[in-house]
């Protein structure tokens, strides 16, 4: 049943505030906002609202490639339920569109070049903070994300910090952002496009999410200035 028919307000809503206002803002680029949302949704396995924003996602040039990478990078940020569930709904979208496995990424890749300074100072951290009651979750966290999964080619690095930055907020997991952030910052998002994918979050992943990463990420601001 239509939107519209159940709940005349959010029918109304969402074609004055997001679809009218919110998606049109110049602030992030409409297929940041795609890339964000997606994000959200797979962070939150919100299946059917997913279907559509692939879709839109899609129209406004995220590639089949990439959105698969996505539901990939996100099995391991979000659980491997939320990566399962995108792949089966992005499925269907791409068999409506006609899109085969050729349009996707396969399982191995050339890896990008890593940035050997950057993972020094992860790998610090992680040392001072986890090491050693933890050893085979440090181990698991260099070899299968950051010397792997971080080095997939299917999605830019600045796509792949948007996308973790999405859905750790998406998810409340508000200590995780800082890290994220500035990496997301060291691969080229700006401060204003942060900020504006904070605000476009807070009508995907709720008001909450959205207002309690903010001091988080105004620190991040302030200590990068």
């Amino acid at each position: 049943m239509e939107l519209d028919t159940i709940s005349p307000a959010l029918g109304h809503y969402r074609a004055t505030v997001l679809d009218g206002d919110l998606w049109t803002r110049s602030r992030l680029s409409p297929r940041d906002r795609s890339i964000v949302t997606v994000a959200a949704l797979i962070a939150r396995r919100e299946g059917h609202e997913l279907a559509r924003q692939i879709e839109r996602a899609l129209d406004h040039g995220v590639t089949p490639g990439e959105i698969s990478e996505m539901a990939t990078h996100l099995a391991f940020y979000s659980g491997w339920g939320s990566g399962t569930l995108a792949s089966t709904v992005a499925s269907a979208v791409f068999a409506k569109r006609g899109f085969g496995s050729d349009r996707l990424p396969g399982a191995t890749v050339d890896f990008l070049p890593i940035d050997e300074a950057f993972e020094a100072q992860r790998v610090a951290t992680v040392d001072s903070t986890v090491v050693p009651t933890f050893q085979t979750l440090v181990d698991d966290t260099t070899a299968v994300l950051f010397r792997d999964l971080w080095l997939r080619p299917g999605l830019a690095p600045r796509d792949r910090s948007l996308t973790t930055m999405s859905a750790l907020i998406a998810a409340g997991q508000f200590p995780q952002i800082t890290y994220h952030l500035n990496k997301a910052m060291e691969n080229g998002l700006t401060e204003e496009e942060a900020a504006e994918a904070i605000s476009h979050l807070a009508f995907y992943a709720g008001w909450p999410n959205a207002m309690s990463s903010v001091p988080v990420a105004k620190a991040v601001f302030e200590n990068r200035r």
